[in-house]
């Protein structure tokens, strides 16, 4: 076995795959933050479109997937997700395909890409790309490594809504709400990275070049339409579970709301008719005024303000408002 590892400069990677029972070798380019730098080296030694290139660039982000064929290369956009503050976000790469060479182009810190990377550079003879020694077999681990990685995130989403579920019906409202919307964004984050994948990858089965795999190696990029189907459909069910929880939260903090609501409105009538009472004997017509010129004048006033409440409170408890 031939392995190789280049830093060409502090952006560019470069792994040399090459099994000694084959002729051929395979190159991986790994870019970080490509700028003018990275763009100049890639157009004097590779004849690519300028504007694939400027496409690349790391202030440049690309609204939606593509996938472009060329002459004799293939030029794909595809976004994956990936953690940030614990917040689910889209991380773009770029990849240049032809005959034993693949370049990959990305702006973020993507784990899965990295480690795959490292296997490549330490443990290349372990990987599938060694035995075919084909561009489009190291895309496919690439992109493979990659979608797995969605099921650790489609993971970590079931123990959050998991959490949401103990902490709705631990009547703890206000907390719950934070987790849901925390859980509604991610899943709307997901689904939007997600949603092309399928495609791209069938346009690449589907297109005619010597590039794309031959129909052995189709087997693995089915594969990978595999995956992206039963990752639409986690989240598909995650987004259904998520909007139940929802709607139960929404009834709990209604119900809340409603007995808070009722208790005031109880307590607001029977102040009522005391406030009057308090009212009238604090007027100053003091001829004619019945119990002021007694002397439990005050005591025989607050003992029918009491019974008036309690009237009040039994004929509630009857109504069975309380």
């Amino acid at each position: 076995m031939t392995n190789s590892y280049k830093q060409i400069s502090k952006n560019i990677q470069q792994v040399t795959i090459n099994n000694p029972k084959t002729e051929n070798k395979l190159i991986w380019l790994n870019i970080c933050d490509a700028g003018k730098e990275e763009v100049k080296y890639l157009r004097k030694k590779y004849d690519f479109k300028l504007s694939h290139l400027q496409a690349s660039l790391a202030k440049t982000i690309a609204q939606r997937a593509t996938v472009e064929q060329c002459d004799d290369y293939l030029f794909i956009i595809l976004h994956f997700p990936i953690f940030h503050n614990d917040d689910i976000i889209p991380a773009e790469i770029e990849f240049f395909i032809s005959h034993g060479l693949l370049i990959t182009i990305h702006n973020n810190n993507i784990p899965p890409l990295n480690d795959f990377l490292n296997t490549c550079k330490k443990e290349s003879d372990t990987i599938l790309t060694y035995k075919h020694e084909s561009s489009a077999v190291l895309l496919y681990e690439i992109l493979e490594k990659l979608l797995l990685n969605c099921y650790v995130l489609l993971d970590n989403n079931s123990i959050a809504i998991n959490k949401s579920e103990e902490t709705i019906f631990a009547q703890k409202q206000k907390e719950a709400v934070s987790q849901i919307l925390s859980l509604r964004h991610n899943i709307i984050n997901l689904r939007k990275i997600i949603q092309n994948h399928k495609n791209i990858i069938e346009k690449l089965i589907q297109m005619k070049s010597s590039i794309v795999p031959t129909k052995q190696i189709k087997e693995y990029y089915n594969k990978l339409v595999e995956h992206s189907k039963n990752i639409w459909e986690i989240l598909e069910n995650q987004k259904e579970t998520v909007e139940a929880l929802n709607n139960t939260n929404e009834s709990l903090l209604n119900y809340r709301i409603s007995d808070i609501m009722k208790t005031l409105t109880i307590i607001s009538v029977i102040v009522f008719p005391l406030t009057l009472f308090a009212a009238i004997f604090g007027m100053n017509t003091m001829n004619g005024m019945p119990f002021i010129n007694t002397t439990n004048g005050f005591w025989i006033i607050i003992a029918g303000m009491t019974i008036c409440s309690l009237a009040m409170l039994l004929f509630f408890e009857k109504k069975k408002w309380l």
